[in-house]
């Protein structure tokens, strides 16, 4: 019987097939028709039955189906080792989205991709699934790759570096799934990027796009405690049953991370059939947690491996990150015979497929699939020796002694895209050269960025706001029993605007006294009674100082910003690194009074728990005009005069100073 003709054969392997049978040929092959497989078996079989023009010779290799990164970010290869060590929320809003503002366009996703898919193509991954901005680029890379990829469009109820609007992110979403939809490589996707940035609405227009096109729908579930506490606090329930109550999972969800889900959540997600990318460097370099990955596997759920960006991982290696999530579960819940090796690169394989909901099309070496296949060099020092008792043994020899580095030919949709280590789609050395350019852009960005608070406080800040230059001043020291609106009313000065609160002062100080000074303020506004109304939280920059003493008052000239502290103090703590701090506590009674036709703010402030002594009553007033502080400062004396305090009572310094003095 004459032989049939092939393109390519993949002979003398050690093949782990990954079907439903977990077939493991000690001398295995594969035979390769255009961009499917032909037949698998024992290599005495297929070559006899088949015949190549290209026959590629697997003796001491490991044939295994191409690993599937199930969550990935591509481009920010770019922004590999941009900001390291930090919180989850400093490293994502001090940091990366800052940078991703001021650079991420159309030529950082292309480019970007290109060096993540050359990284990935060398560790021996075929197929990722990747949520960013400006997709049409990143499948535009992928494709020139040759990769096979999920490409799931950010959405954000925010501003994003491709869209002023969520509306604007759903319109280009629906353009980029109508050019891609039918691609032999490229799958399009929805990408609303996590519960804590969506907004109900945004979240319904999602699933109604995902399930017009029949395409996949990614986001990040349950990533952090924090995201969890969050929800109960907001929602009074958790991440998973806030989302179902969107209908999100009737879309073909992929879910990353899933780090802190509850059994009842597991459950929910299993009912829907939804897909899991656990991304453990990630969640450990980010300090989110460790997902309990085989309670998952134990219910059914079809559980990927994905690297995460490599701004938070730092690398795209998928025999690291199975080799880590064996052993998490080992280590973490005590018991060695957790996730063994077998299973391990299930999930990094075929299990991934079904995660990424292409199971139909690739994950295992079976006849009629995409020939998506790596090659493993297995005869490196760390491999040696090998035991051939348990058949099974191989993937023990994958999971736990394999590197990236031994994967030696990559061929996806049946064209070869590595071979004998040389890439054979991508030009490394010219994606090298365009990365190191744009990396010199950011670096430039950062340095000067990072020695101005005032560009890091504007990289955080949505309602920047600059203040009055100028503020006259006066503190005087007054009796606790001093009785703020019987003073007023005795001096028959037009008050308004009267308030009580509890101001927490964190003021933040630099070796650079240049830089200035950074103030948190946790503001609570209390009623008469002492009940809690509201709460507002600001950050102020005020700027380097210059003090200008009359007799009554001081005028402090300086630029002032202002802007909502939407983090909290801790964040901003780790954000700005100060050389130290100073608190500042004040029970304060505020009105504003207008005298000669001008506003001034009159505060009697106890700081702390002190004695009696630390009351002061404060006037203050700002302004824009240099001639007009000057007339405010007259303006006070005048009204010192009018409250009967005397200027040995006075004290000219902000109550920052004057608690450092005591």
């Amino acid at each position: 019987m004459p032989k049939q003709n092939v393109d390519i054969l993949l002979i003398n392997g050690w093949l782990v097939a990954m079907d439903d049978q977990m077939n493991v040929y000690p001398d295995g092959a594969v035979a390769i028709k255009n961009d499917l497989i032909e037949a698998v078996g024992p290599s005495a079989e297929i070559e006899a039955a088949y015949q190549a023009t290209t026959v590629i010779d697997c003796r001491d290799c490991i044939i295994s189906p191409g690993l599937i990164n199930a969550h990935t970010h591509a481009p920010m290869t770019l922004l590999r080792g941009l900001a390291d060590d930090l919180r989850l929320d400093v490293w994502l809003y001090g940091y990366m989205m800052p940078v991703e503002r001021e650079f991420v366009d159309h030529h950082f996703c292309y480019t970007g991709t290109l060096l993540a898919c050359a990284e990935m193509i060398r560790s021996g991954i075929t197929t990722f699934c990747d949520m960013y901005y400006n997709e049409a680029e990143i499948a535009r890379a992928t494709a020139e790759a040759g990769m096979r990829a999920i490409l799931a469009q950010t959405i954000l109820k925010f501003p994003s570096p491709d869209a002023t609007n969520y509306d604007e992110s759903l319109d280009y979403c629906r353009q980029f799934i109508e050019e891609w939809l039918g691609h032999p490589l490229i799958i399009p996707a929805v990408g609303p990027h996590a519960p804590y940035t969506a907004t109900p609405d945004m979240l319904k227009s999602c699933v109604a796009l995902a399930t017009e096109f029949d395409v996949p729908l990614h986001i990040h579930v349950g990533e952090t405690a924090l995201e969890q506490e969050n929800s109960r606090n907001q929602h009074n329930m958790t991440v998973v049953p806030w989302l179902d109550q969107y209908n999100l999972f009737q879309a073909k969800v992929i879910a990353a991370h899933c780090v802190h889900l509850g059994d009842t959540e597991m459950q929910t997600l299993r009912h829907y059939h939804t897909g899991i990318a656990h991304c453990p460097s990630s969640n450990l370099k980010l300090a989110s947690g460790v997902a309990r990955v085989q309670k998952m596997v134990n219910l059914g759920l079809h559980v990927g491996i994905g690297t995460d960006g490599p701004a938070s991982n730092n690398d795209l290696d998928m025999f690291e990150e199975t080799r880590l999530v064996a052993f998490l579960q080992k280590g973490i819940f005590n018991d060695p015979t957790l996730l063994p090796a077998k299973t391990a690169w299930t999930l990094a394989t075929i299990e991934g497929a079904r995660a990424l909901h292409i199971d139909h099309l690739t994950g295992s070496l079976e006849a009629g699939k995409r020939a998506d296949i790596a090659v493993i060099s297995i005869n490196a020092t760390h491999q040696l020796p090998r035991f051939s008792h348990n058949p099974e043994a191989v993937y023990a020899q994958l999971v736990y002694a394999t590197k990236a580095t031994d994967v030696r030919d990559v061929i996806v949709d049946g064209k070869l895209l590595m071979r004998d280590r040389v890439l054979q789609t991508l030009n490394e050395q010219e994606i090298i050269k365009e990365a190191r350019q744009v990396a010199k852009q950011i670096d430039t960005f950062l340095i000067a960025r990072e020695g101005n608070i005032l560009s890091k406080l504007l990289a955080i800040s949505a309602d920047f706001i600059p203040q009055e230059t100028f503020e006259i001043q006066v503190k005087i020291n007054v009796p606790e029993s001093i009785n703020l609106d019987t003073m007023l009313k005795e001096t028959e000065l037009e008050t308004f605007r009267s308030s009580i609160r509890e101001q927490y002062d964190t003021y933040f100080l630099f070796e650079d006294k240049e830089a200035g000074r950074l103030r948190f303020r946790e503001d609570h506004v209390k009623t008469e009674q002492g009940e809690l109304k509201d709460t507002f939280y600001r950050m102020t920059l005020m700027g380097p100082t210059s003090e200008k003493e009359f007799e009554n008052s001081i005028l402090l000239s300086r630029g002032r910003y202002t802007a909502s502290a939407g983090h909290t103090l801790r964040f901003y703590r780790e954000y700005f690194k100060p050389a130290s701090e100073r608190e500042v506590v004040k029970h304060r009674r505020r009105c504003h009074v207008a005298y000669q036709d001008t506003h001034f703010a009159i505060n009697l402030d106890r700081l702390g728990d002190s004695e009696t002594k630390d009351v002061y009553l404060e006037i203050k007033a700002r302004t824009w005009s240099a001639k007009d502080a000057l007339r405010k400062a007259e303006l006070i004396g005048e009204l010192l005069e009018k409250f009967g305090f005397k200027t040995e009572s006075q004290f000219k310094i902000e109550y920052v100073d004057l608690i450092e003095q005591v």
